[in-house]
């Protein structure tokens, strides 16, 4: 996912005599340009009334608007379409070319890997949200595959009894009682006002975006990003072809679907009281 894979030492460009890159660290920089434009997209969103669908008056109208929660469902609808149209001509096929020459016990290897290299923003999130429970049984599943399981190819921690759980900083403030604003489609897909603010704090949790320039980690963050997304996509063709092909309003079928199973991460985490320590350990 370079030239760090082999352990070579590259002498990191623009180094002065003190041993400082005169570029700063390029991914606080990458970082925080990304948090600017969400969260200069977020504000434009929420300041521009003409983006925003008209509020029925019919009360049955009024009710389907309230709980579809879409105001800018005309600015949502056209990013989806964009959206959906660079994934027709360009992640699809790439997806597609990546299930073909890959073998599936070698994508399964890359997804544990993927997994893996998230728990540490799995683990701050769990803290965050006060469950201390979670956030041990994430801990451990990092420490175990990153060593045992061979840096996470081989999701070890699965099989000693830690299997993943999904949380992010939207589900860390939505157990603070934070409302999800409204529904958005950004161009990395649904989202909500907290999530979106959510995926900017997730950025700056996870430690890959500190990795220093030189060395070819800078390579191995932006390769290991890409095969996320290529991943991830690639485990989704048959479930979006088929949606794309069989629901009449493919885009309200994600918005809900979405609302819905967001809805449901949170309870699940709410809902997780489990004791500090496991059973085995009495």
């Amino acid at each position: 996912m370079n030239s760090g894979r082999n352990g070579a030492r590259l002498r990191p460009r623009g180094q002065t005599q003190s041993g400082q890159t005169r570029e700063g660290s390029s991914a606080q920089r990458r970082f925080s340009s990304r948090s600017s434009v969400l969260i200069a997209t977020l504000v434009a969103l929420t300041g521009c009334s003409a983006i925003k669908a008209p509020v029925p008056k019919d009360p049955d109208a009024l009710e389907e608007y309230k709980q579809a929660n879409d105001p800018y469902e005309p600015l949502n609808r056209k990013v989806y379409n964009l959206t959906m149209t660079f994934d027709h001509w360009a992640l699809r096929p790439v997806a597609k070319a990546y299930v073909w020459a890959v073998p599936r016990p070698v994508r399964n290897s890359l997804g544990n890997m993927i997994t893996t290299m998230n728990e540490p923003s799995v683990f701050f999130n769990d803290v965050g949200a006060g469950k201390p429970r979670r956030a041990g049984d994430s801990f451990v599943r990092w420490c175990i595959n990153m060593s045992v399981g061979i840096g996470g190819l081989i999701d070890v921690a699965k099989m000693a009894g830690y299997p993943h759980h999904d949380n992010d900083a939207g589900m860390t403030l939505a157990n603070w009682g934070i409302p999800s604003g409204p529904y958005l489609f950004l161009p990395m897909g649904p989202s909500s006002i907290r999530d979106g603010i959510g995926y900017g704090i997730d950025q700056g949790l996870s430690p890959w975006n500190y990795v220093p320039r030189g060395y070819g980690l800078i390579s191995f963050n932006w390769a290991y990003n890409m095969m996320g997304v290529v991943h991830g996509r690639s485990t989704h063709l048959d479930e979006l072809d088929a949606l794309q092909r069989d629901a009449l309003d493919p885009y309200a079928t994600i918005r809900s679907a979405y609302q819905q199973q967001r809805k449901a991460q949170a309870e699940a985490i709410k809902n997780d009281n489990r004791a500090t320590v496991p059973a085995w350990y009495h």
